[in-house]
């Protein structure tokens, strides 16, 4: 059980501490306050307590698959919040006059998005030991060692990303950024899979002998570019579509120039 709980918490904190590591750098290298921090962690970890507790509730909506359709719609969400943050994070470092406060905003909403959707997650696992004593330390043992490397490899990323030139860092979390967020999308396709919102298909390829999705190397994938050994056409369909829609918005923006009423660079 030790091992199993490494994985599957390291799983679910890896994707929150990328998002949170890739946001903080873009709001510290345009100079935006970082004053959303704090609170995208309070209300994401109070909101991540409610939804654990009341799961029971939720998985009975929606003809039995509401947890599903709720981690759909959170992870779809966040990709649409991510691609609006791409755009107008674009528009503001060209000078164009973007409230500060939007972006924070959009940071804001979407790390406390993703801190729902994976703290969630966590407290439910960990909550079925809770009556199971001989389980119950190696799962927490197990748990704190998955969060420590999960928060460990954000802390990684976020001053690797620092230390970068700013040509290079932009470049980088551009492309990371994009990845993350068309991950969300594909997860939210597989959510609705496994709900029967959208049709069942036989995987598209198995890659497992190539990077096992159980391994720490296959999590680290999961979170950045929501590797699965074994998704469906659907899936790819979508995530290909997620990363297309969010390099053509950063383009097209990126060619704009800003006019009257631009803010001074």
């Amino acid at each position: 059980m030790l091992l199993s709980s490494v994985i599957i918490v390291l799983r679910e904190v890896l994707e929150a501490a990328l998002l949170f590591s890739l946001l903080m750098v873009l709001s510290r290298r345009l100079g935006i306050s970082c004053r959303w921090v704090v609170a995208a962690l309070f209300i994401g970890l109070l909101s991540a307590a409610i939804y654990g507790f009341n799961i029971d509730l939720i998985s009975e909506w929606f003809d039995g698959v509401g947890q599903e359709v709720v981690n759909a719609l959170l992870q779809g969400t966040i990709y649409l919040l991510l691609s609006a943050l791409a755009a107008i994070a674009v528009r503001y470092r060209r000078g164009f006059a973007v409230p500060e406060s939007l972006i924070m905003m959009l940071m804001f909403a979407s790390v406390t998005l993703a801190i729902v959707r994976e703290g969630s997650e966590i407290m439910i696992y960990m909550s079925g030991f809770m009556q199971v004593t001989d389980l119950l330390l190696p799962v927490m043992a197990g748990s704190a060692i998955g969060a420590g490397i999960g928060v460990s490899v954000g802390a990684v990323f976020y001053f690797a990303l620092l230390n970068l030139g700013r040509r290079t860092a932009a470049i980088t979390g551009a492309v990371l950024l994009i990845l993350v967020a068309a991950g969300m999308a594909s997860q939210a396709a597989q959510q609705l899979i496994q709900a029967d919102w959208l049709p069942s298909q036989y995987p598209a390829w198995d890659s497992s002998w190539l990077l096992e999705e159980q391994s720490v190397t296959g999590q680290l994938f999961y979170a950045l570019v929501g590797y699965e050994a074994t998704p469906t056409p659907l899936q790819v369909f979508i995530h290909i579509m997620a990363i297309a829609l969010l390099v053509g918005i950063v383009v097209i923006v990126n060619r704009q120039r800003g006019g009257v009423g631009a803010r001074d660079a």
